[in-house]
């Protein structure tokens, strides 16, 4: 979703949204499903009988493979191609023009620079399903769209209020941080706690993160011990929520850079979880200047050294760009450039840039000789940047008031709502 609305900011593409009324009741069964007398249809012809069904119900297991595969039947029969990248994206190419289809359950977007092929989609749609048109896009799965010229902005404001409400925070002292700089969070951080009320609650921040990457890291930390809560863990939460009463309309914002190049920034902290002394990856990636995807994950194995944990972490993000610019390229909407990867970490170019394997380096062979092949065939290029201009860290580590504020500015995070 983020990466096509990139897109729509870079070419002045309009925003549709439409809504499938009754979605799962369009469904085909292939499967021999029975169920029986509905109430009040009691008789004593059909005593004893069972109804065999031949649509989908609300209910069932099948009704969301089914409904699905319905939509898609319909829409190749439109003209339309299912893309391999995201299975949940459609589109079709007239001549120089394009038009994009994305579906969630019963939640479709549509996009394009072809108005008479979008004007001919939706008659389409309505023919074959009860659809309604919502017009321009403008609340979409809990996140609040909002366009004018200088671009489209993407908040959760009445999500995090709804949060803060329900959890008793609205009236909290603000933080400046989503999480401490030097916090010392560990397995035996605290006293038990309750564990549903604990996992509820850092569930619906994970959801957050779709529009707040500034919080990625807090919860990726407060997300590490959903199995096993403790008193420590809660307060890191709640440092959480009282960083978002701070700023609870603040969002990423898509400006049209007039291009769709793809870029990537990467980082690590070397053996930052005092638990197993793994190492935590960061990256973000932009598309058209605007950032589309990042994530802070901790290692799945313990890095040797600074440059083993960068190594791990530039591998990382180039899977996700080469997935991102399968997708582009699918829609036709890429131009053939390389992609751009920024470290700052010059021993894991330097890794990625010797054409000898080393001893030292067979523990990453893997990841070494992935990310070798990208570079010998001229799909990436490698460059260094300095600590500070480096955009993913912080998504490695908790960073003082400053820092935080300038890496929000960086990854095009504003706040319209704020008074002017």
């Amino acid at each position: 979703m983020r990466t096509l609305i990139s897109c729509a900011a870079n070419f002045g593409w309009p925003l549709h949204q439409l809504d499938v009324k009754n979605a799962f009741l369009h469904g085909d069964l292939k499967e021999e499903v029975y169920m029986e007398i509905p109430p009040g249809y009691s008789n004593f012809e059909i005593a004893g009988k069972v109804c065999k069904l031949k649509k989908s119900l609300y209910g069932l297991k099948q009704s969301p493979r089914a409904w699905f595969d319905r939509f898609r039947r319909s829409l190749c029969s439109m003209g339309y191609k299912q893309c391999n990248g995201d299975h949940t994206v459609f589109y079709r190419h007239s001549g120089r023009r394009v038009t994009i289809l994305a579906v969630y359950v019963d939640d479709i977007i549509i996009t394009g620079d072809d108005e008479v092929e979008i004007k001919r989609l939706k008659e389409n749609m309505s023919k074959e399903f009860e659809v309604k048109d919502l017009g321009q896009l403008k609340y979409f799965l809990g996140i609040e769209i909002a366009r004018s010229p200088k671009g489209i902005v993407l908040s959760q404001r009445k999500y995090v209020l709804d949060l803060l409400c329900e959890t008793g925070m609205l009236g909290c002292r603000p933080a400046s941080t989503p999480i401490d700089a030097n916090h010392k969070l560990s397995a035996e951080s605290g006293d038990p706690l309750n564990k549903e009320r604990y996992q509820r609650l850092v569930g619906r921040l994970i959801y957050l993160c779709h529009t707040r990457p500034d919080i990625s890291y807090a919860v990726s930390v407060v997300s590490r011990y959903m199995h096993d809560p403790r008193s420590g863990h809660l307060d890191a939460v709640y440092r959480i929520l009282r960083y978002l009463k701070n700023s609870p309309g603040k969002g990423l914002l898509f400006k049209s850079h007039g291009h769709l190049n793809v870029e990537g920034y990467c980082d690590a902290d070397w053996a930052s979880c005092l638990d197993d002394r793994r190492s935590t990856s960061g990256y973000c990636v932009f598309v058209g200047g605007n950032l589309v995807s990042w994530r802070s994950k901790k290692q799945s194995v313990v890095s040797r050294s600074t440059a083993e944990a960068e190594y791990r972490a530039m591998s990382l993000v180039l899977s996700e760009m080469l997935w991102l610019r399968n997708l582009l390229s699918e829609l036709k909407v890429l131009r053939k450039c390389p992609l751009r990867i920024w470290c700052d970490n010059m021993s894991a170019i330097n890794i990625a840039n010797n054409p000898v394997q080393h001893d030292r380096t067979k523990h990453v062979e893997i990841d070494r000789f992935f990310i070798k092949e990208r570079l010998d065939d001229g799909s990436i290029e490698l460059r260094h940047i300095s600590s500070g201009g480096q955009i993913a860290d912080s998504l490695t580590k908790g960073l003082g008031v400053k820092d935080c504020n300038l890496a929000c500015d960086k990854m095009g995070m504003i706040n319209i709502y704020h008074p002017s």
